[in-house]
């Protein structure tokens, strides 16, 4: 009997200790798995190409997994490890990565809605997206303010220490600005979705300025002190995500305001869209191919895999929903064809970020103590 419950112990005291190094940084993989399905599903003739739809369903399912058993490896951490949780919030280079909770709960919820219901239903699809929503976008509402304050009231930060690692709870309205306008048809119609609508927008706007305030620290600190440490090298990327997620957004909520908003601004949005996506857009692209050369400059000088390669996903994912958005729009081809070729990237980058994942799980080495 003794032996028997020794058995049950250790095994059980072996999952507790495998959590405790497991930061907010691993929700990166289920925001990087579930838009690999949304964008997949958006490219230009997705509908006639066999078997894409139902791979992105399949992926969409992965990244629902992902986030239940990162949600019930997190609530183990922080009911075993309150000492290390409490220390990630009082590191300055961790604490932001608690946006990455609610953009992996609004991504699921996109997917779920945007490939999941061929599987779910569309009324299982609906429920389960407003629930991913309001949770995501309650979490990403308390970490846009709650992280700031943070840096500012018990970090201490030097100047040389700002990172893109800084813009992650500031994205996270953002994300939430795209997805809301998704539900709105889904509401009943008059004061209800016009306010979903608006409250949409409102993110946007605030996910939007906020971003405008940091980058301009995140750009001198690179033109003054140099190059990001190899291991930090891919957060580079974490730049896009404001630039397609917001492009994004202002489309999403173009399209739901016919029939919800007074006509004048319902055109106005769709006259925004196009205004704004295409130089943001372009922004992105040079942003992208500047990240590109420090990420293979990085790689020359020794970059090994690390958790931050995830940055190599969503934030490309969300320049691809931005492009194909300004394709329909616009009817372009030439943005039909750039949509195609991010997503190409991007699955490349997921693949590459997987593989890289799993042997560090495999090994032991994703989840030991950080070296000091």
């Amino acid at each position: 009997m003794a032996l028997a419950t020794e058995s049950l112990v250790v095994p059980a005291r072996r999952r507790r200790a495998a959590v405790r190094h497991l930061g907010p940084n691993w929700y990166a993989s289920v925001m990087g798995t579930a838009i690999v399905a949304t964008a997949g599903a958006g490219l230009p003739g997705a509908a006639h190409l066999p078997g894409l739809r139902t791979a992105c369903a399949a992926v969409w399912a992965l990244s629902a997994a992902l986030l239940l058993a990162l949600l019930a490896a997190r609530a183990l951490h922080w009911a075993h490890h309150r000492d290390q949780a409490r220390a990630h919030l009082l590191d300055p280079a961790v604490a932001p990565f608690y946006g990455c909770l609610a953009m992996a709960l609004l991504a699921v919820g996109g997917g779920t809605l945007a490939v999941g219901r061929d599987w779910t239903g569309t009324r299982t699809a609906v429920a389960l997206d407003t629930v991913l929503f309001t949770a995501g976008t309650a979490v990403g509402l308390v970490a846009v303010v709650a992280v700031p304050y943070l840096m500012i009231a018990r970090h201490r930060i030097e100047p040389g220490q700002a990172t893109p690692v800084w813009l992650l709870p500031l994205v996270a309205p953002m994300v939430s600005a795209a997805q809301g306008p998704l539900l709105v048809p889904h509401l009943p119609a008059g004061q209800p979705r016009e306010t979903l609508l608006l409250a949409s927008f409102a993110m946007f706007g605030l996910s939007l300025l906020a971003t405008l305030v940091m980058l301009p620290l995140i750009l001198a600190r690179l033109i003054v002190a140099g190059p990001l440490p190899p291991a930090l090298t891919p957060t580079l990327f974490l730049v896009l995500g404001p630039l397609g997620q917001s492009t994004t957004a202002v489309a999403a909520s173009a399209t739901a305001a016919p029939g919800v908003v007074p006509a004048p601004y319902g055109q106005g949005l769709g006259v925004l869209s196009v205004l704004y996506g295409v130089p943001v857009t372009g922004f992105a692209l040079m942003w992208l191919a500047l990240a590109t050369t420090m990420v293979v400059r990085a790689r020359r000088r020794g970059m090994g895999f690390a958790m931050t390669w995830w940055a190599f996903t969503f934030p490309v994912g969300t320049c691809v929903t931005g492009a194909e958005a300004l394709a329909r729009r616009t009817g372009l081809a030439v943005l039909d064809g750039l949509a195609v070729g991010l997503y190409a990237l991007l699955v490349t980058a997921w693949a590459v970020a997987a593989v890289g994942t799993g042997r560090g799980l495999v090994s032991g080495e994703l989840l030991a103590a950080p070296r000091r």
